[in-house]
């Protein structure tokens, strides 16, 4: 091989070849592999990379084109009890590759130990001999270049994210071909983008795209990783997704669809772990290029693990933070996308805080990233520092979903009915977290693909992850859920309509108060996981159903129910109030002091009789209504009436200070299609059902 540009890592096609680089510092060799089908039968070419520059290792070769299988062969010692795991009998995945080709193959091939079975089960200590190449997937070299992307560009204030999974969103909607259902085309389907638009969304959060394999131990359970948070290409689409055998093209052409239509596109990355796991686990990728660089290993070369998923990436080494900076600029240069939820973010670095992060400096740094969304998952396993991160960064806010769900779900008798002081500072953006940052640093959700859907969690007491095969010991025993008296559905009218109410009464929470909503895949027509809180898996067997079969909570249901219908009416008609009334004024923290000119505040909070509430009333931990006044432009304002008791509740409306006319805009005991607007005047007498929210348009002339 010649001589290679080793300042560029990855494969990099030129005219006449392509340039190969990687980083490892503790390798004593390394080997490019070509895979090439002669006369029917896949041929393996070494090339010996003698050139190195430091860590990287270079060559070129004339005459390599896109579409060329590959992979790596590492030689270096084989010190498993200190952490040093070099094997070249493994064929290694390139970090930098952009596609990969093949499927893995749960073989004792694809451990870098003597493995006796698929599961990884064997000899920790001793190096196997057998060679992986057949049994793991191959780099393919790949030329797409930086192009030109025209984004909606949608401030945070005005941002609705919706959270979803690539297949589940479109694999049972009828208007989309079948064999394009599911895959990243079909995110581009006039229907798929016409139903967001309808429930208010500009930014589309999917989860994680990048190439992921199923954990060896889940795969022999008969199930595979379906949210694929088990990355082992950073920068690679997941093909499974793709409809066409060119996965990068089609995701391009699926995110200009939706600019086009003015939706952001967020992804949601795993760059904390990889899919080659604990010290048992299989050598795929890193573990066999440098084992010891690219993991966090303790002093005894034990791994640091506090992902909960066998291996912790070392994000804080120089090379890795370049390698997760160009991994992310490719996502938005090449593919075009707007931002990114980084999953349990706090692992990402080894400091005291995010503001001390190598990681996090580097992207605010760079020229590039630091103008595009960026959203932490605030916590790992070990650590939690909600409201830690620097500016730009938002957060995901589980403490706004615990005081919502507690408000709402909150029985006394079960031990956590608390009063109003939570979701009154939740509802006005956590300023008591985000306090030097504004509100539109917080992410408020009440589900996510984590946890209940919005159905199940007004449904179960308890979770039901048996499918798992996990001994339903997976997924989070504290849910703040509450099933309204009957464990699972129910056919009982009175439980059913109390449940829809709450339903309703939890997105308009949600959808009116001032940080940036997200809302779950599904929960816009009552999505029901059957009581699964950690839908993470499915049966291998779905994998070979048509679209047309795509079967369980996993998949958005496009055949809607009368209940269903009208959560959904219940979203499109909150999005709206919120694009309306909210949206110019979310961008700051309100003040809660008197206009000398209005004589009225920007935000300010009632009791049942229609005065401002008193330190008593905020001391009262059984208190379970409140009325929210909001401040939208000067001759015009937004009451919420929240009442989340078991018995009807008459409110008192504010007097002719704040408003001269009050029109009932949203009434969560009403059908959204047939309700007619109710108007009524200064200090009137209102009932609100139990379990309930309205909203009511404040009107006046000064």
């Amino acid at each position: 091989m010649l001589p290679a540009d080793p300042r560029t890592l990855g494969a990099t096609v030129t005219d006449g070849g392509t340039n190969f680089a990687i980083w490892s510092n503790a390798a004593d060799a390394v080997e490019l592999c070509l895979f090439n089908e002669i006369n029917g039968v896949l041929v393996e070419t070494r090339f010996a990379m003698s050139h190195r520059n430091g860590p990287i290792w270079h060559g070129y070769l004339a005459g390599v084109r896109p579409g060329q299988r590959y992979g790596y062969r590492m030689y270096g010692p084989w010190h498993p009890e200190n952490g040093v795991r070099f094997n070249a009998a493994k064929l290694l995945i390139d970090p930098y590759t952009h596609l990969l080709d093949g499927d893995l193959t749960y073989a004792p091939e694809i451990y870098g130990h003597v493995a006796h079975n698929g599961t990884g089960g064997g000899d920790l200590s001793v190096r196997d001999g057998r060679d992986s190449a057949g049994f793991v997937p191959y780099s393919v070299v790949t030329d797409y270049r930086v192009r030109e992307v025209v984004r909606p560009l949608v401030p945070w204030a005005k941002t609705i994210i919706y959270e979803a999974h690539v297949k589940g969103l479109t694999a049972k909607n009828p208007d989309i071909p079948e064999n394009e259902r599911g895959t990243y085309k079909a995110l581009g389907h006039p229907s798929t983008i016409a139903h967001l638009k309808s429930i208010g969304v500009t930014a589309l959060e999917l989860l994680p795209i990048a190439a992921s394999l199923t954990e060896p131990a889940i795969f022999h359970r008969g199930r595979i990783n379906y949210w694929g948070y088990n990355s082992i290409a950073f920068s690679a689409p997941h093909a499974v997704y793709a409809s066409s055998t060119d996965p990068i093209t089609e995701l391009q052409w699926a995110v200009d669809q939706l600019h086009n239509a003015g939706i952001e596109v967020i992804l949601d990355v795993v760059y904390n772990h990889t899919a080659e796991g604990g010290v048992g686990g299989p050598t795929l990728s890193y573990k066999g290029i440098d084992n010891k660089a690219y993991y966090r290993h303790d002093s005894h070369g034990n791994y640091v693990d506090v992902t909960g998923c066998g291996n912790t990436f070392a994000a804080s080494n120089p090379h890795s933070v370049r390698q997760i900076i160009d991994s992310l600029r490719w996502w938005i240069e090449v593919i075009g996308v707007d931002g990114f939820r980084f999953d349990l973010t706090t692992a990402l670095y080894t400091s005291d805080s995010a503001f001390n992060s190598s990681l996090m400096t580097a992207i605010e740094s760079d020229s590039v990233l630091r103008n595009f969304k960026m959203i932490a998952e605030p916590w790992d396993i070990t650590r939690y520092s909600l409201g830690d991160f620097p500016h730009p960064w938002r957060e995901w806010n589980d403490v706004y979903r615990d005081s919502v769900r507690q408000f709402w779900l909150g029985d006394l008798e079960r031990g956590f009915g608390e009063g109003v002081s939570d979701i009154a500072n939740s509802i006005s953006g956590s300023s008591s977290i985000f306090y030097y940052r504004g509100p539109t640093s917080s992410i408020n959700f009440i589900t996510a693909h984590d946890g209940f859907t919005l159905h199940d969690l007004v449904t179960y007491n308890e979770k039901n992850n048996l499918a798992n095969g996990e001994n339903n010991a997976d997924g989070s025993g504290s849910n703040r859920s509450w099933n309204v008296g009957r464990e699972g559905e129910s056919d009982d009218p009175t439980i059913q309509e109390t449940r829809h109410r709450i339903k309703k009464s939890l997105l308009a929470t949600l959808m009116l108060s001032s940080g940036v909503p997200m809302l779950n895949m599904g929960d816009e027509v009552s999505r029901t996981q059957a009581g699964s809180n950690n839908a993470y898996s499915l049966p291998i067997e779905m994998l070979q159903e048509s679209e047309a079969d795509f079967n369980g909570g996993w998949a958005l249901p496009w055949e809607l129910n009368s209940q269903a219908e009208d959560i959904l009416a219940t979203v499109q008609s909150l999005a709206q109030i919120r694009q309306t009334y909210l949206a110019d004024v979310a961008s700051e923290f309100f003040t809660g002091m008197v206009d000398h000119g209005t004589r009225r505040k920007d935000i300010a909070w009632f009791s049942l009789g229609g005065r401002e509430m008193s330190g008593g009333h905020w001391a009262d931990e059984e208190k379970r209504s409140i009325t929210v006044f909001v401040e939208a432009d000067p001759t015009r304002g937004l009451l919420l009436l929240m009442n989340s008791s078991k018995s009807e509740t008459l409110f008192t409306l504010p007097d002719a200070q704040w408003g001269e006319t009050f029109r009932c805009i949203f009434d969560a005991s009403k059908k959204v299609a047939t309700y007619e607007p109710v108007i009524a005047a200064p200090n009137a007498k209102i009932s609100v059902p139990q379990h309930s929210a309205q909203v009511w348009l404040v009107s006046r002339t000064r």
